[in-house]
């Protein structure tokens, strides 16, 4: 510490690419060290000392080659800089020695030699920089507490500052020298009278990245956060780290991302112990990591919180033992028990604690999902751990591969959560309690209430398209925000809002349209609910009008609403809960030629939208045919349903009755093929005789549904 340090090293670096305030900004490598020390008992100086140094790539900016005035004849013949470091550690020891002195510290005129120059180029060379670069005190700063009215300590230069206590610029030409001789002069003036400075404030370089776990009521300060982006996959916290080396990260501070698959991204949130070291990482922007380079961006606070923050009691225990190294393993049997992973481990990987050190990813409702993490207390053994990378367990390879406690976080987060509307309705077999068609879910109108957001970044969440909006979100329906996903299920870049009225909707389109949104232009166009439907459908809806989506069903007319819940009552019957999900226009009727007092026609549709925001809005009828995810899946009926169906002698009868109106029966198509579509069963029944006014309802089925039970569709014949 420079309060019991008995001397100070002034010191001074150059790189062969931009210097002064870009100072490490280009990753160019340093070419020059100059300094000299000063004793602050006795107020003498000692002798100055300049060393250029070899870089890896012999090029010189032109910019460079005027400041300093080196030429490459000079850089050829000077020693790499590990040789120069050692040099410097002998000639400062030496020297502090003969002072008669025992400890010292660097003393430099900004942070960007030892944060943003010494540091990363070390780490990227694998050298081990010795202990006196680990804390250092700005001159600035120390000027700073002397002569407060001088002006904020990052406008300061040697210059304004020898100017302000009266003292003249030092003459020397060559660059480095120049600002040694001047850092010595105010050092020297400011340890005199009538300052009599203390130098105490000392800056610190950590050693290494501690982890550690984020709860979500912790505050996180915006000015704090940046995202980095393009990161190779397999990138611990370690190596982002390692890559901001120089820079001090809060414990637990990195955030990997993962995707919709539970993968990593590329991306990470990387949160700073203050806004300084934040705006020197922003400076990093489009440096290597490797032979990727990494583009950094800021990010807030929220998006922090909503990645590593956490509030699980079992997975704080479990990230509770600090210093610890965590592995990840994937595509575990569901049978696994812990004493089977140890054993897949091995005795050459022993996990912390035994069983305790396992993690298994669970459901909420306690089903495993193939996921879990392992604790190992050194580096050694969580080497040895992942060269069982792709190993066998029972009948499986099981991926192995670094996490950190933000992961852990945010895997846990992504199982555990339920979603906010099930997926599947309740069980059909008896009548229970279904409200009404939810207030959020608009009604099919031709008001212009609503507007459309295009080109949003896919990384983009509410609350961005909220901060978007800015004094337009007061005039948001309760929950009148939709996202708008793709037939993948990953962001599509559209939105849709609901708005109190068309006026509203009128002045968001004309202010927002084309405002930024993180570096892109969002487009924003003023549309009504009816509208809203044809495009989540796969329509299409710009300035020049709305263009219907195609449909690949020529013989049926093709749909224009999902069918919604009838309003009343509020207790469903049995029959209503196999009211068809798609319903096709009206056609005229036609005359079979085996009865011809049997014709066919299709129920119109309903007047209400029962619409999921999350459906593939691609056509109605996707090629190669994939099931929408909507709510609207419905299992098979009981046999007394499809009894008293058949028994039913007349449509008339619907009012009264609690089961299907329709005359015929329901039959079952198991083993279809996955690319069959609506279009394919029909012609399988071509030939088939249709009961009088019937509908032809097939039921394809959410992803979710497809994973418990058999594929199957229905039709009512």
């Amino acid at each position: 510490m420079a309060s019991h340090s008995d001397t100070l090293v002034v010191f001074f670096g150059a790189t062969a690419g931009a210097n002064g305030g870009k100072l490490g900004s280009d990753e160019r490598e340093i070419i020059l060290l100059v300094w000299q020390i000063v004793d602050l008992h006795e107020k003498k100086v000692g002798e100055l000392h300049k060393c250029y140094v070899k870089p890896d790539s012999l090029e010189l900016t032109d910019q460079c080659k005027e400041e300093i005035g080196l030429t490459l004849e000079d850089i050829v013949k000077a020693e790499p800089l590990d040789k120069v470091l050692q040099q410097f550690q002998q000639s400062v020891s030496s020297e502090v020695k003969c002072l008669g002195r025992s400890s010292y510290t660097l003393c430099v005129n900004s942070p960007l030699v030892i944060r943003q120059a010494l540091h990363p180029e070390a780490s990227k060379k694998n050298l081990v920089l010795p202990e006196c670069f680990f804390s250092f005190v700005d001159v600035r700063k120390e000027f700073h507490k002397c002569c407060p009215n001088a002006g904020p300590a990052q406008k300061l230069t040697l210059t304004s500052m020898l100017e302000c206590v009266g003292l003249p610029a030092v003459s020397e030409q060559m660059m480095g020298v120049r600002e040694v001789m001047s850092m010595v002069q105010l050092t020297l003036c400011i340890l005199d009278e009538p300052y009599n400075h203390k130098f105490s404030c000392v800056e610190t370089v950590k050693y290494k990245f501690d982890s550690g776990t984020c709860s979500k009521t912790e505050p996180v300060d915006s000015e704090t956060v940046i995202r980095a982006r393009g990161l190779p996959w397999q990138s611990s916290d370690q190596d982002i780290a390692r890559f901001f080396k120089g820079l001090n990260i809060a414990k637990g501070g990195v955030a990997l991302c993962l995707n919709a698959q539970g993968r990593r991204n590329g991306e990470a949130l990387v949160r700073f112990i203050n806004s300084e070291h934040r705006d020197l990482a922003l400076e990093r922007h489009k440096h290597h990591m490797g032979s990727r380079y990494i583009e950094v961006y800021k990010a807030t606070g929220e998006e922090f919180l909503k990645i590593a923050g956490g509030t699980s009691n079992e997975v704080a225990q479990f990230l509770s033992k600090e210093n610890q190294v965590i592995i990840r393993m994937r595509g575990l049997p569901f049978t696994a028990t812990p004493q089977e992973v140890l054993s897949f481990l091995g005795p050459e990987s022993p996990v912390t604690d035994g069983a305790e050190g396992l993690l298994f990813v669970k459901y909420p409702d306690g089903r495993p999902t193939g996921d879990a993490f392992v604790l190992f207390s050194c580096e050694e053994y969580a080497q040895n751990a992942l060269k069982k990378h792709k190993q066998i367990l029972g009948k499986r390879y099981i991926e192995l591969f670094r996490s950190t406690a933000a992961e852990v976080q945010q895997v846990l987060n992504r199982y555990m959560s339920t979603p906010l509307i099930s997926t599947l309705p309740p069980s059909p077999i008896v009548p229970v309690p279904v409200l009404a068609t939810p207030p959020f879910l608009p009604a099919a109108s031709s008001t212009r209430d609503c507007v459309r957001l295009r080109g949003l970044p896919y990384t983009a969440g509410i609350e961005d398209i909220l901060e978007f909006m800015g004094e337009h979100t007061v005039d948001i329906k309760p929950h009148g925000v939709h996202m708008v996903l793709n037939q993948q299920g990953r962001p599509s870049g559209d939105a849709f809002i609901q708005m109190k009225s068309s006026d509203k909707a009128f002045m968001v389109a004309q202010k927002c349209h084309k405002k930024t949104m993180k570096d892109r232009y969002v487009e924003v166009f003023q549309c009504s609910t009816e509208e809203m439907s044809i495009v989540l459908m796969g329509g299409t809806l710009n300035r020049s009008g709305l263009s219907p989506p195609p449909c690949k069903l020529p013989c049926l007319s093709p749909p224009t609403a999902y069918a919604a819940f009838p309003t009343p009552p509020a207790i469903l019957s049995e029959a209503a809960l196999y009211q068809p999900p798609l319903l096709a226009a009206p056609r005229p009727p036609q005359t079979t030629a085996h009865n011809p007092a049997h014709t066919l026609a299709y129920y119109p549709p309903q007047p209400h939208l029962y619409m999921n925001m999350n459906m593939n809005y691609t056509a109605y009828y996707p090629s190669p045919p994939v099931s929408p995810s909507t709510v609207s899946y419905f299992a098979a009926p009981p046999g007394a349903v499809a009894a008293a169906v058949a028994a039913q002698p007349h449509p008339a009868a619907a009012a009264a009755s609690p089961v299907l109106p329709q005359p015929g029966a329901l039959v079952r198509m198991q083993g279809l093929p996955y690319n069959a579509g609506v279009k394919d069963i029909l012609s399988f029944f071509q030939g088939y005789q249709y009961a009088p006014d019937e509908y032809s309802g097939v039921v394809q089925m959410s992803e979710q549904a497809r994973s418990l039970i058999q594929p199957k569709e229905w039709l009512c014949l």
